[in-house]
């Protein structure tokens, strides 16, 4: 069962926001000042400037590059190898965009989401939504190490391919590294062959991704095979007012007894607190101290005039007068029933009242798709109850349902519109975004729109992430996360994954407290919890950053590596071709390929705030 915990978990979006506009005044203030240096001649002639952006330009390094440039064949077959992955590369990332542009337009509602907003995009601790300050080390560290691979790559290949440099350096905005280049010197650059060029063009993104493999390899192998989850329950959201708030848990605690007897894990800690009766339990924190906590259903999160018409801090004391302190007692006391009568003692009251509720996965309709095509336009929840025959309790659990069907599958579904029951014959179109079949809804959380927890905590699935990491944990992504390039993929998501309620909450390293979750073991251990912790972070961003890099710089748009490949590819292949070949069609196929992604791009951050508005 789902829970939700705004006050945790949710993104910090007005937060976010407000520093995003601190730092454009303390951008525009950097700026201003940037330019009264360069204006009254104090800047030294190594430094240059690209609006607020200052470029550091050096010719030292050179004699180094030319040392490591002479196996030159063996530069050479490298970066061939980098050719053939970044052309790859820039067609799916082409037919990508396109396609993810084409889902925007077709369906807003659908493709809406926290991470595409335009704050989400920049990768910067603070602003981003979903990068906490905490991670700032590892993320500079990474860009740091991607931008000197990336740099270092086109600046061997330069002289690999007898191409001269001007200058090499770094841009920084204030004290952030945003970027490196080399200036190769453009006549000689000009005389280069064309399969130099793109082979020199191509090395930036073939360094980065052979870093991203090697530290994946490294924290995938020996760093996350030294790491274990430790005993008890991981805490990661207290919900306010809750039993859990009032008897002083904090997120980042574990919850390693219950009444004197071992809570194992996550999965633990339901098992104890069902097998204790009363309606006080005494939780032990840690290990080391114990505190009383009331027992209560409570409400945790609830849509704002939802089907229950319960709001967040309401407690369930009751089902068709059957006490209750538990989620899986709720459940068991619901059975097969779709309504039922629910006893609620309310937030700021004393005196319980009772209610006739659905109890099933609640969900809007989305206009124009399969549901809506049977119901008629409308603005009301549904409260589905059964999907295809199948008893249905929460959104969770039709998710599921969901992902198990097919397009152009009918299937039945079954609920109600406040009190009134209907049944529908429904086939299912494609799913936008996976294989299964697509019903065209829109989920609110939990059972029926509300979210419960016995306690008010929200468990952080410490194995689970230690899983994706190649820990010694199982995960619910299966055959996916069994391979190299799977755990590659599903290490990519972390940062956001909470945002698609997979896991509840994301993953930005082991920082912000988590470490608690954790315990070092084996031969690495000798490192010390913080040196293991440090090492993990660093690898786990270097990682990251390097593959956004790689993937970045593929797009085949000017002045990205992949625009340069881009030009040298179709200046190739038109020069084969039995026509009188001209700069001019070059320049119409990479501008016209160019401003199709940067519109696929501008539709996939805006079009769903364009098209809502």
């Amino acid at each position: 069962m789902d829970h939700g915990f705004p006050a945790v978990v949710s993104p910090p979006e007005i937060y976010g926001s407000e520093v995003l506009t601190w730092v454009l005044v303390g951008l525009l203030l950097y700026w201003v000042a940037v330019l009264s240096l360069r204006n009254g001649g104090y800047l030294p002639d190594y430094i240059g400037t690209q609006g607020p952006i200052l470029t550091f330009h050096t010719k030292r390094g050179r004699a180094l590059l030319d040392r490591l440039a002479q196996p030159k064949r063996f530069w050479r077959a490298w970066s061939n190898l980098g050719v053939g992955i970044a052309i790859v590369v820039m067609v799916s990332m082409f037919v990508f965009l396109i396609r993810a542009a084409m889902v925007t337009l077709s369906s807003p509602q659908v493709s809406s989401s926290a991470v595409r907003q335009p704050r989400n995009v920049l990768v910067i601790p603070g602003v981003n939504d979903f990068l906490p300050l905490a991670a700032t080390p590892g993320i500079v560290f990474g860009l740091l190490v991607g931008l000197v691979v990336h740099e270092g790559g086109h600046g061997l290949l330069c002289r690999v391919e007898d191409i001269d440099i001007d200058s090499m350096g770094v841009a920084m905005l204030a004290v952030l590294p945003v970027g490196a280049f080399v200036e190769p010197d453009q006549e000689s650059s000009k005389a280069a062959s064309r399969g130099g060029q793109t082979r020199m063009f191509a090395a930036g993104v073939t360094n980065n991704f052979a870093i991203t493999i090697l530290a994946f390899a490294l924290l995938f192998g020996p760093v996350a095979g030294s790491i274990a989850v430790a005993p008890g329950a991981a805490v990661g959201g207290v919900a306010d007012s809750s039993p859990a708030a009032d008897a002083g848990i904090e997120p980042n605690d574990r919850i390693t007894a219950i009444n004197g007897t071992a809570v194992e894990g996550n999965g633990d800690l339901a098992n104890q607190l069902e097998a204790t009766d009363g309606e006080q339990v005494r939780i032990e924190l840690n290990g080391e101290e114990t505190v009383p906590v009331d027992r209560a259903l409570l409400v945790t999160a609830a849509t704002d005039d939802g089907p229950t018409g319960l709001s967040a801090g309401d407690k369930i004391r009751a089902v068709d007068g059957q006490s209750v302190a538990t989620e899986r007692g709720f459940t068991d006391a619901v059975g097969d029933d779709e309504r039922v009568t629910l006893t609620i003692e309310p937030k700021d009251s004393t005196e319980r009242v009772e209610r006739e509720v659905t109890i099933g996965a609640a969900v809007s309709i989305v206009d124009g798709e399969p549901l809506e095509s049977q119901t008629g336009p409308t603005d009301e929840t549904f409260v589905i109850t059964h999907f295809d025959g199948e008893r249905v309790h929460d959104y969770g659990s039709l998710a599921g349902l969901l992902e198990d069907t097919e397009p152009g599958q009918e299937v039945t579904v079954e609920g109600y519109f406040g009190d009134e029951r209907a049944t529908y014959t429904v086939t299912l179109d494609e799913h936008p975004r996976t294989d299964s079949g697509f019903l065209g809804i829109q989920p609110q959380p939990g059972t029926s729109g509300i979210s419960m927890s016995d306690i008010g905590v929200q468990l952080y699935p410490a194995g689970e992430y230690l899983g994706l990491l190649g820990g010694d944990s199982e995960t619910r992504f299966g055959p996916v996360a069994d391979t190299f390039l799977g755990k590659i993929g599903v290490a990519l998501l972390l940062p956001v994954i909470g945002v698609s309620g997979v896991l509840p909450f994301n993953f930005a390293g082991f920082t912000g407290g988590i470490q608690n979750f954790y315990e070092v073991q084996g031969a690495l251990g000798a490192f010390g919890d913080g040196g293991i912790f440090l090492l993990a972070n660093l690898l786990f961003w270097t990682g990251w950053i390097n593959v956004q890099l790689g993937f970045f710089n593929c797009i085949p748009a000017f002045p990205l590596d992949g625009g340069h490949i881009l030009r040298t590819s179709t200046e190739a292949i038109v020069s084969r071709l039995p026509i009188n070949a001209t700069r001019g069609m070059v320049r119409v196929v990479t501008t016209t390929i160019g401003v199709t992604m940067l519109v696929s791009f501008l539709m996939l951050l805006f079009g769903p705030q364009l098209l809502a508005g």
